[in-house]
């Protein structure tokens, strides 16, 4: 049950960075959605570890934290595609 939470908390961060990047609901990418979430809360722990002054610590974050992270996992996302396009 932990891991479909912590799928579904993903999807959602996920998703919202890319409304939040100008996405319609109706063209957001789940699968890119899913993947910037899980990896965007670690992005977030590192960046909040990082400002706290603890070091290079990899951990996962929480909402805020996976919501800023999967912004800048799927804005470096976009970037790749736009320059391999």
């Amino acid at each position: 049950m932990l891991i479909l939470a912590i799928i579904v908390f993903g999807i959602l961060a996920g998703g919202l960075a890319q409304l939040a990047l100008g996405s319609r609901m109706d063209s957001v990418n789940w699968s890119m959605a899913i993947v910037a979430g899980l990896a965007g809360s670690f992005v977030g722990g590192l960046l909040v570890s990082l400002l706290a002054g603890d070091g290079l610590q990899l951990r996962p974050s929480g909402l805020i934290g996976s919501f800023v992270g999967a912004l800048l996992v799927t804005l470096g996302w976009n970037a790749f595609q736009g320059r391999r396009a």
